[in-house]
């Protein structure tokens, strides 16, 4: 039977695509600029085809050994070479894009692209990115990178495009850009519909909400999947993060293996989104990071305050001993909690640079016992599963992870994409 095969461009980490390839797609090539995105993206592309080729215990000894400061290679040499050669490690714009083409081109040999995939990078649409970056937003070249997505549905024609990107693309610049996206689109032959898809409703213990565009070639039948809204029964602290070890800031190490601390018997969510499962008896990256007294003393009251009264801390009325920063106008939220009875609001990159915005909702809070969540716990939010690695620094995967789409509504979206190309597949 065939497979329908896919191109994801500004892949990332893979998010979207591991739910592509979970929903029986095939990945042509992966394009990314990041080079730690990268080499996760080939750390995943060599998991994928041990599992395939039944050697998942190569793929387990490569994570028992790993050491930091060190690449995948001793993975990547393990696997075809054409296998890593699928990820390009390319910034796409007007002087890479040919290279890119001839690369995508000698990849897919005869195969036909069915679906491109892909959100290019979004902070110069979203309101916090805005913010931080002033005016410099307005000659941000990532405004224009949508262009470059329409260049590959010219030269590939896929019968489907999947576009993901903030909420802010439909109104930054007064909406010119997402105007002339649509005229592009349009002008490539394509349809398209662009709707706002919430995670929380799809399976994923996170509000994370984003404009999912999906296109298709004009004059045929296919049309925006209908994702049917889902009610979570779940939590956050009970069933995401309930079989993780207990740590402490600071505690966890990058690549060591961690065992779990319940069974998988009873893990019902972790089972269900395929976050956890029977072949690993271990997971990695279960590491927090170090926090000063006078942040763990703020962690403590944002806990006790939410515990006890669903109330967000104010950084301005905090006392004046333990405000460090200057900006006391803005941002006044910048230390979270994640919510341990429901949902964790939006993960995001910026928690590569502190941990503030993630605080672990530790149920008797204390100044030695308060934390930030680990890159495990962050990556579980975004419904990654436990066997993916993040290739580079603690801050490098937190990056990658806060940039990513969640895998089981990527998941869900390629499911509900798949069911409309079935007669082709039988």
């Amino acid at each position: 039977m065939r497979t329908l095969n896919f191109i994801d461009l500004f892949a990332g980490a893979g998010g979207l695509s591991e739910g592509f390839i979970r929903a029986g797609y095939t990945p042509v090539a992966h394009i990314e600029m990041d080079k730690y995105a990268c080499d996760t993206l080939k750390t995943r592309a060599a998991f994928h085809w041990l599992k395939a080729n039944y050697q998942l215990q190569k793929y387990k000894k490569y994570l028992y050994e790993k050491q930091e400061k060190t690449d995948g290679s001793e993975l990547w040499a393990q696997v075809p070479q054409e296998i890593t050669d699928s990820i390009i490690h390319e910034a796409i714009g007007e002087d890479t894009i040919e290279d890119i083409f001839a690369k995508v081109d000698k990849l897919k040999g005869d195969r036909q692209v069915d679906i491109v995939i892909g959100g290019p990078p979004c902070q110069a649409y979203s309101v916090v990115g805005r913010a931080r970056m002033g005016k410099t937003v307005e000659d941000d070249p990532r405004n224009d990178l949508y262009k470059y997505y329409v260049k590959f549905l010219e030269r590939y024609q896929p019968r489907m495009f999947v576009f993901e990107n903030v909420l802010g693309i439909r109104s930054a610049k007064n909406g010119q850009p997402f105007k002339d996206l649509k005229r592009l689109v349009n002008k490539a032959g394509y349809e398209m519909e662009d709707h706002i898809q919430t995670a929380s409703e799809h399976g994923v213990l996170q509000n994370r909400q984003r404009v999912i565009i999906v296109g298709w070639k004009k004059d045929t039948a296919f049309h925006y999947p209908e994702l049917a809204k889902e009610e979570n029964r779940y939590e956050v602290l009970k069933d995401l993060f309930i079989d993780l070890p207990q740590r402490k800031h600071g505690e966890g190490q990058l690549c060591a293996p961690v065992k779990y601390a319940k069974p998988f018997s009873g893990m019902n969510y972790l089972k269900k989104s395929k976050i956890r499962n029977s072949d690993f008896d271990f997971t990695t990256q279960h590491i927090a990071r170090p926090n000063n007294e006078n942040d763990r003393e703020i962690y403590r009251r944002a806990v006790e305050l939410w515990l006890n009264e669903k109330k967000r801390i104010n950084y301005a009325e905090l006392p004046d001993s333990l405000q460090k920063h200057k900006n006391k106008e803005s941002f006044l939220n910048r230390f979270q909690v994640v919510d341990p009875c429901g949902c964790c609001h939006t993960v995001v990159a910026h928690i590569a640079m502190d941990g503030h915005y993630y605080i672990y909702p530790t149920l008797n809070p204390t100044i030695e016992n308060v934390r930030s969540i680990t890159i495990r716990e962050a990556a579980r939010l975004q419904s990654f599963p436990d066997d993916y690695y993040f290739e580079g620094s603690r801050s490098a995967a937190f990056k990658q992870i806060g940039n990513a789409v969640p895998v089981v509504l990527a998941e869900k979206i390629a499911n509900k994409i798949k069911e409309q190309f079935a007669h082709e597949l039988q």
